[in-house]
C-alpha cells in the first residue's frame, strides 16, 4: 500500500496530455448531446417474437408492426446517433396453449440511450397459441377442361403441418390447373400443389407427378 501511494503521483502525470485530451473530448461530446433539442416522433417498427416454444404455433392473425411515439434528442430520433434502432420484442417463453395478452411498454421496447417511449399503438397484442398438428392429406388434381380418363398422382398424399385446429380442417390439397389439350398420353406432368389456409405449410416440397395413362 505504501509503495502504491509513493507511485500515485507518477501514475497521475503519466501521459497527462493524452488524459487531458480525452477529458476534453468527453466534455465536448456531453455538451453536444446535452444541447440537442428534444423532439417527438412516431416510428413504425417490426414486432418480433422471442422464445416461442417449439411445439406451439401462432394461430391468430399476427400483428407484424407497431407504431411507437418517442421523445428524445434530435440526433437519435433522426437516426444520426449511434444508438440502436427501436425494436419491440415479445418474450413468449413459458406460455402454454390459449389466448395470451402482451402489453407493449418499457419492458419489451428497445430504444437508444436518451430516447423514451411515450406510447405504443396498439398498446397490447393478443396471441392465440396452439399445439402443432401434422397429418397426411390426399392430393386432388384440378383440370381446366374434361379430366383425364385414367391417371394417378405420385405421391397420392402429402404431409402438412401448422396449428392443430387448422390442420384438422384441411381435407385435401389441390394441384395447379392442368390442361390436357395438346397432350398425348401416356405422359408425366410435374405440378405444384397448394392449400387455401396461409397458416398451413408443407413438410416437403409441394410438388407431385400426375401420370396420365393411355386412353
Amino acid at each position: 500500500m505504501r509503495h502504491l501511494l509513493k507511485r500515485l503521483p507518477s501514475i497521475l502525470v503519466h501521459n497527462i496530455w493524452w488524459k487531458l485530451l480525452s477529458l476534453v473530448i468527453a466534455v465536448v461530446i456531453w455538451a453536444l448531446v446535452a444541447s440537442e433539442p428534444e423532439l417527438a416522433t412516431f416510428t413504425t417498427v417490426r414486432l418480433e417474437y422471442n422464445h416461442l416454444p417449439e411445439d406451439l404455433e401462432i394461430s391468430s392473425e399476427p400483428v407484424s408492426t407497431v407504431v411507437l411515439e418517442l421523445k428524445g434528442p434530435s440526433g437519435e430520433l433522426r437516426g444520426t446517433g449511434e444508438g440502436m434502432k427501436p425494436a419491440v420484442v415479445l418474450d413468449v417463453s413459458g406460455e402454454g396453449p390459449g389466448m395470451h395478452t402482451f402489453t407493449i411498454g418499457d419492458g419489451n421496447v428497445r430504444l437508444a440511450r436518451g430516447v423514451r417511449l411515450v406510447r405504443a399503438i396498439p398498446a397490447e397484442v393478443r396471441l392465440q397459441l396452439e399445439p402443432r398438428g401434422q397429418r397426411m392429406v390426399p392430393v386432388y388434381v384440378r383440370w381446366t377442361g374434361p379430366p383425364a380418363a385414367a391417371y394417378k398422382v405420385v405421391p397420392p398424399s402429402i404431409g402438412i403441418e401448422g396449428p392443430r385446429s387448422r390442420v384438422d380442417r384441411v381435407t385435401a390439397v389441390v394441384t395447379d390447373p392442368l390442361d390436357l389439350s395438346g397432350l398425348t398420353p401416356p405422359a408425366r406432368i410435374k405440378v405444384n400443389v397448394a392449400v387455401d389456409d396461409p397458416y398451413i405449410r408443407f413438410q416437403r416440397p409441394p410438388q407431385v407427378i400426375v401420370e396420365v395413362e393411355t386412353r
